[in-house]
C-alpha cells in the first residue's frame, strides 16, 4: 500500500491554505476560518498575493515565501493555477497536498491531461494528493479541518473512533454530520474525488493502522485498483477493524456481448457483493443499516463469538419478531436446556421460559429478576449474545438505574458476551446506558441485525487463524491465442488438477463408433468446434450411447444439425467421451470483472443455473476453505448433502476444484476472457469430481 508520507495530510504540524480568502464564506476561506475558530494547533499560513492579512492571520504571497515549508497545502485554486501550486509545493518541500479545485479529469480530456501532470510534478516530489474536486479531509482529535464543508461550520462532531472515508464529497459530508447527530464520534474523515493519487484503498489502509480507529465506515461508487483495494481490506481485517461498507451501483457487465454462462451471470453489482464477503466487509444496504451497524460496532465492548442469540422481551409478539430477524440474518435462536428454563421458572414463574424469554410486563415489579434471568441465560443457556427488549421502560427513570447496574454485573461476569438493549428512552437515559457501554435500539429488528453484524465480523476476524492456502500449479501452458474445442480446453484445465472424463476426437461418425468400441459403453457423443459454445441449444449432444450402430446414427445427426443452425462454424469432428457415472452437475466459471479481475462463479444444475441464477462468486485466487464458503451461499446448497435418497456430494472435491480453478485464473488473469466448465459432475462422497464439458476463451493473443 502507499500509505507512506499520508501523515502529513492526516497529521500535519502546519497546513498552508493555497489561494486563502478573507470571506470566511469563500471556499478558499472556510478552511482558514475552521482551522483558526476549531482550534487547530499548528501553524496556519494563507497564501493570498493581493493580502498581507488572512483572517486575521499573516498572509504571504507565494508558499516560496512562506516562514516554513508547511507539512501540507490546502489548494482552492481553478485547475490550471493549482498545478502550479503543486509544482510550487513540490519545490518549496511540502508533503502533502489537499485540493478542493474542479476541472480534472472529472470534465474532459484536457482536464484529465492537467491532472496527469499534476501527479507526475508530485510523485517526483515526494508529495502525497488528495482529490483533485474533493471536499476535503479532516482530524477531529488533532482538530484539523482541511476542508470547505458546511457540515462543521456550527455543530462539530465530538472525538471518537469510528473514520469515514468516501469518494463522494457530499456523501461524506452527509455522514459525518449523522454520525454526530447520532452520538457517536469521529476520527479522521477523508473524501477521496478524483483520487489521483490517495484513492479510496489508500485511505482505508490509512485507517487501517490507526490506532485511534476502531471502525471503518466507506462509500464506494467503484474500486480504482484492485490490488490496493483487496490489500486495504486484508489490512483492516488484520488490526480487527470492522468495514462497515456502502457500494452505490448495480450495472451489468457486459451482459450483451457475454459469449459463456459465466459472464452472463457476473454482475459488477454481485462480484462487489462476494468480494465483501470474501474479504470480511459489512456491506449495508441504507443508510440507516450502513449506522446501526457502525454504531454497534463502535460501542459495544464486544463482538458476538457464536450463533447462538438469546432473547428477553416483555412482548411475547417482539420475541417472535426477533426469533424471525434473527433467523433471517442467519442467528440461531435455541431453546434454553431444560435445567435452564427450570431454573427460570422457578424465579419467573409468569414467564415464558424456551427462548425468546417472555418475561411479560409483571418484571416491572420486580425488576431486579432481569439481571436473574440474564445469569440463567449466559450462565446455564451457553448463549452468546442477548437482546433485551423492554418496550417503554427505558423512559421511566428510577427502572433504569437498577437495570443498567444489574447489566453491567452479567457483563463483568459474563465478558465476551455482547448484550444490546432495545426500549424507547429520553436522550439522558439513553446515554447513560450508552456511557456504561451499552448499545441502544429503539426498533427491536434493527437491534437483531446489529447483532447479526457483530457476529459477521467475529466470523470474519476468527478466519485470521485458518489456513487455507492457494493450490500451487508448478507447471502451466500458455494460453492459446484464440478458441480451442472442447478437449484442448479440458487438457488445460488437467494442468490445473481439474479431473475429466476420458475422451478423444473422432473425425467421423464411422471413427466415433470405433472410438467408442475401444473406449467401452456407455458413450457421450458432442461436436467439436470452437465456435460452436452451447451445444445442446443446437441439438450437438447425444447422451448414454450403447451401440456402435447408436454412435454412427447420432453422429450424423449432430454433424447435420450443426452444419443446418450454424453453416460458418468451424466443425472439428465429433467428441467421443465415456458417460460420467451419475452424480450432480455443477457449472464451475471464470469471468473478468473491470473492477477486481478474474472472478470465479459456481452453482448447480448445468443449464438450469442460467435460469435459476442461483450462483455465488469468489475474486481469484482462493483457498479450499473460502471454497466452501462460497459453496454455501447457494440456494440449492441442501442437494449436497443428503437428499431424497441421493447420497451425499463429494464437496471436498468440487471446493478443491473451484480453489484451483481459481489459482489457474489468477495465473492467466488479463489474458483470459472466460471459462465455463459445465457440468462438473459431483459424485458421492469420495468419489471425486469431473468435467464432462468445458469452454475456454482467451482475451487475445497470449501477452507473454
Amino acid at each position: 500500500m502507499r500509505i507512506d508520507g499520508m501523515d502529513a495530510i492526516f497529521a500535519p504540524r502546519s497546513v498552508a491554505v493555497i489561494g486563502a480568502s478573507s470571506d470566511p464564506k469563500r471556499i478558499g476561506g472556510r478552511p482558514v476560518d475552521f482551522l483558526k475558530r476549531h482550534g487547530f494547533a499548528g501553524s496556519i499560513l494563507p497564501i493570498n498575493p493581493k493580502s498581507a492579512e488572512v483572517q486575521g492571520l499573516t498572509a504571504y504571497p507565494s508558499i516560496s515565501d512562506a516562514p516554513e515549508a508547511p507539512d501540507m497545502a490546502v489548494i482552492a485554486l481553478p485547475a490550471p493555477m493549482a498545478v502550479k501550486a503543486v509544482e510550487d509545493c513540490a519545490a518549496r518541500g511540502v508533503r502533502g497536498a489537499v485540493i478542493f479545485s474542479s476541472g480534472f479529469s472529472e470534465v474532459n480530456d484536457e482536464g484529465a491531461a492537467l491532472q496527469a501532470r499534476m501527479v507526475d510534478i508530485a510523485r517526483e516530489g515526494g508529495m502525497r494528493l488528495v482529490g483533485p474536486n474533493c471536499l476535503g479531509i479532516a482530524n477531529v482529535r488533532h482538530n484539523l479541518y482541511a476542508t470547505f464543508t458546511p457540515g462543521v461550520e456550527k455543530h462539530l462532531p465530538r472525538s471518537g473512533d469510528v473514520s469515514i472515508v468516501s469518494q463522494s464529497g457530499a456523501f461524506g459530508s452527509y455522514c459525518m454530520s449523522l454520525v454526530r447527530m447520532r452520538g457517536m464520534g469521529v476520527n479522521i474523515w477523508a473524501t477521496t474525488g478524483n483520487s489521483c493519487d490517495v484513492d479510496f484503498a489508500d485511505a482505508v489502509a490509512y485507517c487501517a493502522q490507526d490506532e485511534h480507529t476502531r471502525v471503518i465506515m466507506g462509500y464506494l461508487e467503484g474500486a480504482t485498483d484492485r490490488d490496493r483495494l483487496v490489500e486495504a481490506l486484508e489490512l483492516a481485517r488484520a488490526n480487527s477493524k470492522p468495514v462497515v461498507m456502502m457500494k452505490v451501483g448495480r450495472s451489468a457487465v457486459g451482459a450483451e456481448a457475454a459469449q459463456s454462462h459465466t459472464a452472463s451471470l457476473a454482475g459488477s453489482d454481485a462480484v462487489y457483493d462476494a468480494a465483501f464477503r470474501q474479504y470480511g466487509v459489512y456491506r449495508a444496504r441504507s443508510v440507516d443499516e450502513m449506522f446501526d451497524v457502525t454504531y454497534a460496532c463502535s460501542g459495544s465492548s464486544t463482538l458476538m463469538q457464536g450463533d447462538r442469540l438469546g432473547l428477553v422481551t416483555v412482548s411475547g409478539g417482539v420475541g417472535v419478531l426477533m426469533a424471525d430477524e434473527a433467523e433471517d440474518w442467519g442467528l440461531e435462536v435455541p431453546a434454553l436446556p431444560d435445567h435452564a428454563q427450570k431454573k427460570l421458572k422457578e424465579v419467573l414463574p409468569f414467564a415464558g421460559v424456551r427462548n425468546p424469554v417472555d418475561v411479560t410486563a409483571q418484571l416491572v415489579n420486580q425488576i431486579d429478576l432481569l439481571e436473574t434471568n440474564m445469569d440463567v441465560l449466559f450462565g446455564d443457556g451457553d448463549i452468546d449474545g442477548a437482546i433485551i427488549f423492554m418496550s417503554t421502560v427505558g423512559l421511566v427513570a428510577d427502572l433504569n438505574e437498577a437495570i443498567r447496574t444489574g447489566l453491567e454485573r452479567i457483563r463483568d461476569k459474563y465478558p465476551g458476551r455482547p448484550m444490546l438493549f432495545c426500549s424507547l428512552t429520553e436522550p439522558e437515559g439513553r446515554a447513560a446506558y450508552e456511557r456504561s457501554g451499552f448499545i441502544v435500539f429503539e426498533e427491536a429488528t434493527r437491534a437483531v441485525r446489529a447483532m447479526a453484524a457483530l457476529r459477521y465480523f467475529a466470523s470474519s476476524f476468527e478466519r485470521l487463524r485458518e489456513s487455507d492456502p492457494i493450490p500451487e500449479l508448478p507447471s502451466l501452458s500458455p494460453l492459446p491465442d484464440g478458441m480451442v474445442n472442447e478437449i484442448e480446453a479440458k487438457a488445460l484445465l488437467v494442468e490445473a488438477g481439474i479431473g475429466i472424463v476420458r475422451e478423444t476426437l473422432a473425425k467421423t461418425p464411422e471413427d466415433a463408433a470405433t472410438a467408442a468400441e475401444d473406449m467401452g459403453y456407455p458413450v457421450v457423443l458432442k461436436i467439436a468446434s470452437p465456435d460452436i459454445l452451447h451445444k445442446s441449444d443446437i441439438g450437438g449432444v447425444a447422451l448414454n450411447l450403447r451401440s456402435a450402430e447408436e454412435v454412427r446414427s447420432a453422429g450424423a445427426r449432430i454433424l447435420q444439425l450443426a452444419s443446418e443452425k450454424m453453416p460458418d462454424a468451424r466443425i472439428e469432428g465429433l467428441v467421443v467421451a465415456e458417460q460420467a457415472a451419475p452424480g450432480l452437475e455443477a457449472i464451475l466459471g471464470v469471468a473478468q470483472d473491470p473492477a477486481f479481475g478474474p472472478v470465479v462463479m459456481f452453482g448447480l444444475g448445468g443449464v438450469l443455473v442460467e435460469a435459476l441464477g442461483d450462483v455465488s462468486f469468489r475474486v481469484a485466487p482462493f483457498g479450499p476453505a473460502e471454497a466452501r464458503r462460497m459453496i454455501d451461499e447457494i440456494r440449492g446448497r441442501k442437494l449436497l448433502d443428503e437428499f431424497r435418497g441421493t447420497p451425499k456430494r463429494d464437496i471436498d472435491a468440487l471446493a478443491n476444484a473451484l480453489a484451483r480453478l481459481s489459482a489457474y485464473a489468477a495465473h492467466h488473469g488479463a489474458a483470459l476472457e472466460s471459462i465455463d466448465v459445465n457440468p462438473l459432475i459431483v459424485g458421492a462422497e469420495g468419489e471425486s469430481a469431473v468435467a464432462a464439458d468445458a469452454v475456454i476463451i482467451p482475451a487475445g493473443p497470449n501477452p507473454d
